[in-house]
């Protein structure tokens, strides 16, 4: 569209709606979508249509995401969630440009920091509760069925190195 460009008919229902007093309506053609020509604030509509444009598009983006992950069947775990989280933290962090933005963000980065480390928290005792974590005594009795298991297999000095090494790798834990 040419921002210079004149309607030829008073009544063309393209026309600029930019009225002064001593002159009258304006005679050039308004932004599609908008009220006035580039010269008297058409460029303001465009960059305001463009900004609800990508607007929408994110919350449609999102609003579609969401409804896949309410549905999914393989999100059944609070694990889940906190890898949610910390892509939200990650996507914050990235979004800002310089210390400024960093500081203007700390509040909503500590809230999703404060919601990550208590739904890890609650993994934890969830997991606990379930039997599904390793404490070091279990540890220790599964390493000793394992140099047990491979005893059936090699000759004792082998074995001997196995098992030491095996213990060093427990202690450093």
């Amino acid at each position: 569209m040419n921002s210079w460009e004149r309607v030829s008919d008073p009544d063309d229902p393209r026309r600029c709606q930019h009225v002064r007093p001593t002159i009258g309506q304006c005679w050039f053609v308004r932004v599609p979508g908008g009220q006035y020509c580039l010269p008297h604030g058409g460029i303001r509509q465009i960059e305001k249509q463009k900004r609800q444009e990508m607007r929408n598009y994110r919350l449609s983006k999102y609003k579609a995401r969401a409804e896949e992950l309410g549905n999914s069947t393989h999100i059944s775990s609070l694990k889940d969630e906190v890898a949610i989280l910390r892509i939200l933290i990650e996507e914050k962090i990235n979004f800002c440009q310089d210390t400024q933005q960093l500081l203007l963000m700390s509040g909503p980065l500590s809230d999703l920091i404060m919601k990550c480390t208590v739904i890890v928290e609650k993994c934890h005792k969830l997991d606990a509760k379930l039997g599904n974590l390793l404490d070091r005594e279990r540890v220790v009795i599964f390493a000793q069925t394992l140099i047990e298991i491979i005893g059936d297999y090699v000759e004792e000095e082998q074995l001997d190195e196995i098992s030491t090494k095996i213990t060093k790798s427990l202690a450093a834990l």
